[in-house]
């Protein structure tokens, strides 16, 4: 099979699908490979790196899309790669697509085979493509929250960890998985008072066992909710539902509840995020106020630590694209129901039940095409 590796387009994304150790892999197993030129610039692979194992260079997208046979990026396509997307051509990336019906009618209408890494599921519920992002994510955000407290910033100025004599700040974690638990990791690093939320008993007997002292598992509620985050500093919006739509854990209306120079990170935003008031941001504009509230919303956290987010996010795709590689998509799918979880959109049809739901759209089986 021809794979090409797409250089990414969206706004201060710095990451790259594949690494040089990954292509090489790729290519002993008799596949070609087709790097966009300097795809993996920004995460420290040169064009040379990727020659040196094999790969063959191309100097634009449009000639990676006419000619491989599957394209992989890190984010979703873009609007201007909508139309360069052939019938038949396997799409696999990060698509999240209940929260972009532009995407999904683009890709409905480019009649290919799109597969998710963010809905490739393990029988155990996990989600393996989605796990190496969480846990740089959830990492980030305690450190992006403990920025953005600075006055400079608009936060109030407190330093989560507190001095002698002094007490520390207060982190609420929205959400005890992946995300939530790297996210509390971190804050207690930083010597906050942390709760981490979660509406899962037996997670929250996991996290009651692990986490650190200053780190208190709680039960969810909109009462508790409310209650904690009118003394919280940082709250950090973690919550998943696979390929759907994140719910709404803070509306407008209780921001009113919390100090001014609170910091909201929202780390679910990719799947349209945990606060009402969420709206996208980017590395370079990463932060807005509402009614006081520091809001921190960037869609694409890990790009900016590309290199260790390429490295991690390789080791875990490489073997399903070798699956999807050496099988084709349709015996893959057979063989390895995770990555018939992964399917999104086959042939113009809504595959993913999360997704046909967000936009009243009809829903296909996928065993009924594979």
């Amino acid at each position: 099979m021809k794979v090409g590796i797409l250089k990414e387009i969206k706004k201060a994304e710095n990451r790259v699908c594949m690494t040089p150790a990954g292509v090489e892999v790729l290519i002993a197993n008799g596949h070609e490979v087709i790097v966009e030129t300097d795809a993996g610039k920004n995460s420290g692979f040169t064009n040379e790196m990727y020659l040196e194992v094999g790969a063959k260079i191309a100097e634009e997208a449009a000639y990676v899309f006419a000619n491989a046979d599957m394209v992989m990026h890190v984010k979703e396509p873009q609007p201007s790669e909508y139309g360069m997307i052939r019938k038949d051509q396997i799409v696999f990336t990060y698509l999240h697509l209940a929260a972009d019906e532009q995407q999904t009618h683009g890709l409905i209408d480019s009649d290919s085979i799109c597969i998710a890494y963010e809905t490739i599921q393990k029988a155990d519920g996990s989600l393996p493509l989605l796990t190496p992002m969480s846990e740089v994510a959830g990492r980030m955000a305690a450190q992006e929250g403990a920025k953005y407290l600075e006055m400079a910033f608009g936060g109030h100025g407190v330093l989560l960890g507190g001095v002698p004599g002094v007490e520390p700040g207060t982190v609420v974690v929205l959400g005890g998985g992946v995300v939530g638990m790297n996210a509390a990791k971190m804050a207690c690093g930083l010597g906050a008072k942390v709760y981490i939320l979660d509406m899962n008993l037996d997670r929250l007997r996991y996290l009651a066992d692990v986490m650190p002292k200053n780190c208190i598992p709680l039960m969810s509620s909109p009462a508790t909710v409310r209650k904690l985050i009118a003394e919280a500093n940082v709250v950090i919006g973690a919550v998943l539902l696979p390929g759907a739509k994140a719910p709404k854990l803070i509306t407008r209306d209780m921001l009113k509840l919390m100090q001014p120079g609170t910091v909201l990170v929202d780390v679910a935003i990719d799947q349209g995020g945990c606060f009402e008031t969420s709206k996208p941001t980017t590395h370079t504009e990463p932060t807005y106020e509402v009614d006081g509230i520091v809001h921190y919303c960037v869609a694409n956290m890990p790009g900016a630590v590309a290199k260790t987010s390429t490295m991690a996010l390789t080791n875990a795709t490489l073997p399903y694209a070798l699956d999807i590689a050496n099988k084709g998509w349709k015996k893959a799918m057979q063989d390895n129901v995770e990555i018939a979880k992964g399917a999104n959109i086959i042939n113009g049809k809504i595959t993913y039940k999360g997704v046909a739901e967000a936009f009243g759209l009809e829903y296909t089986d996928i065993n009924s095409l594979i």
